[in-house]
């Protein structure tokens, strides 16, 4: 599958994406504009899920952590401890790990400070170091300034219902051993809403996320895949949501039965209490297009409780009466994700830029790497025998720095930490979408960025491969938010395939300095699914990025 994206590196957005933990903009607060301070300590508290207790790095205490609840032109200050959105000039704070700021050691701090400007609702906050995402995020919910609207009829209610991975044992441990064997890591042991698996897990239903409403009513139910590696079908039993908005951005509304998202996406849902009061599932299962890839089968589950009428089957103890169960589609239902996909539009007539300084054709892809001569077989544990799983764009396989953040190597002028030469079409052209030769399985391991001038416009088409499998990449690009103009099958032929570029109203997203462009699974990064942007700094104050902060954590 082939995705076409448009973004200029001016007067853009960013999504929220937190490197140990969040993100920066200084700007001067706007009137009436609040200043939010939040102190977050990241710790291991014990966790009890599917009848076991861990010892689960938190942020203070919870899982999911705290929701954070600001106004656009509101300003955000989060004091991160270690113990164990949008973004224009203050990079230092995006977060990524070894690309624009080090990990934040143990016992030591940093504090995020930045403004929302021109963002409305949902984004989420996480941890952006290895698998540490897997218990450490929230959500950011971000209303209309103060005096403002939504574009549509206030809900009585608003919801985040944060969907997660749960592994029944240490993430982190999860993905070192995949790391040393080469092989795939192990698939989590549940879905959950909220922190919670829910009432088809073991130990679990006691414990299963309400949602409350009344007949009549209509709820905003801001939903948010936190998962690691999976994207996610999500749908309520006989109800119709209709999306207004994803990755803080307002669409053109639609209605659909169910919805998906990849990991890092949001959507928000208005959902309408008309239907005979009851108890209804809230469920969500995997979408999984790998073919012939593992994968968590299991369905998470919440639950929408009606209050204002009878139970089914009388009386006023609903616990006794049994949700509706939705009927969930099929984990490889490629049609029903792509007829969602492709409804979203923005709600009106946006100014594409046309005028592209850069085009790029990048393959995203699996790979495979034969193992040096000499490595022990328990570390050679790929599908293949003598082999170690990789993945690649444009088949340079991303390797993170380790003494010195890109940004700061950029900045400071540090020779040896990253190259320039990430190309800007796949090295040899092929069918990607065909048995693609085993010769071009095996990618170059490197720090390659592609460099930018601030204010250039750049169009990349994103190009999935068939090498090892085909599946589906939720591509996430920090720094700024991007317009999907168009998505489709096969092999892109810019001779034909321009033509269907919507101009007119794409919808604006983030997933589909030193900017970072991952697949939003995170086992993929791990295997180098990754590259990034170099911007340069343009004229003046404003188009200039800021010196590092004081307590800016060093590797």
């Amino acid at each position: 599958m082939e995705v076409s994206v448009v973004f200029t590196n001016k007067n853009s957005k960013t999504l929220f994406a937190l490197a140990f933990l969040t993100v920066v903009l200084l700007f001067t607060p706007l009137a009436k504009a609040k200043v939010h301070s939040h102190h977050f300590v990241i710790q291991a508290t014990p966790v009890k899920r599917l009848c076991k207790t861990h010892n689960t790095i938190t942020v203070n205490g919870m899982y999911p952590g705290p929701t954070l609840e600001v106004n656009n032109g509101d300003t955000l200050v989060v004091n991160v401890v270690n113990r164990a959105l949008r973004q224009m000039r203050s990079a230092w704070a995006d977060g990524p790990e070894f690309i624009t700021q080090c990990p934040i050691r143990p016992g030591e701090s940093y504090t995020y400070r930045f403004t929302i400007q021109g963002q409305e609702g949902t984004l989420w906050w996480h941890a952006h170091s290895s698998w540490l995402r897997a218990t450490v995020y929230g959500a950011l919910i971000i209303r209309p300034k103060q005096g403002d609207s939504y574009p549509f009829t206030k809900p009585n209610r608003e919801t985040p219902l944060l969907l997660g991975e749960w592994w029944d044992a240490n993430p982190i441990d999860v993905v070192r051993q995949a790391t040393r064997t080469g092989a795939a890591p192990n698939i989590s042991d549940a879905y959950t809403i909220n922190g919670q698996p829910g009432d088809l897990y073991n130990c679990s239903s006691k414990d299963t996320i309400t949602v409350p409403i009344k007949t009549g009513e209509t709820n905003l139910l801001r939903v948010v895949n936190s998962a690691l590696n999976q994207e996610l079908f999500f749908k309520v039993a006989n109800h119709k949501l209709t999306v207004v908005g994803a990755d803080a951005s307002y669409v053109k509304p639609f209605t659909t039965s169910v919805i998906m998202l990849g990991p890092g996406q949001t959507t928000d849902v208005l959902i309408t209490a008309d239907q005979p009061s009851n108890r209804y599932y809230i469920a969500a299962r995997a979408y999984a297009s790998a073919q012939g890839a593992p994968f968590d089968n299991t369905t998470t589950t919440a639950i929408l409780q009606y209050e204002s009428a009878p139970c089914r089957g009388g009386g006023i103890n609903c616990s006794s009466s049994k949700p509706v169960m939705p009927t969930m589609p099929a984990f490889n239902d490629t049609a029903t994700v792509t007829a969602f996909t492709t409804s979203f539009r923005s709600p009106r007539k946006v100014e594409v830029p046309t005028n592209i300084d850069h085009n790029l054709l990048v393959t995203v892809g699996l790979g495979l790497n034969n193992c040096s001569r000499g490595t022990r077989p328990r570390n050679c544990q790929g599908p293949i025998n003598g082999t170690r799983f990789t993945a690649s764009m444009n088949n340079a396989s991303f390797v993170l720095p380790s003494n010195f953040s890109l940004l700061q190597a950029h900045q400071q002028g540090i020779p040896g930490v990253f190259t320039t030469d990430f190309p800007a079409k796949p090295p040899r052209q092929f069918d990607y979408t065909g048995n693609v030769s085993r010769s071009l399985w095996q990618p170059v391991r490197g720090t390659k960025t592609y460099k930018l001038k601030y204010g250039e416009t750049v169009q990349v088409v994103l190009q999935g491969t068939s090498i090892f499998t085909a599946e589906n990449h939720p591509i996430h690009l920090h720094g700024y938010d991007f317009y999907i103009v168009a998505e489709g099958f096969g092999n892109f032929n810019p001779s034909k395939d321009t033509a269907k570029f919507n101009l007119v109203d794409p919808p604006m997203r983030n997933t589909a300095r030193v900017w970072l462009m991952h697949c939003h699974l995170d086992v993929h990064i791990t295997w180098g699914l990754a590259m990034a942007f170099i911007v340069e700094n343009g004229v003046g104050e404003l188009q200039t990025l800021e010196p590092p902060p004081a307590d800016l954590p060093l590797c």
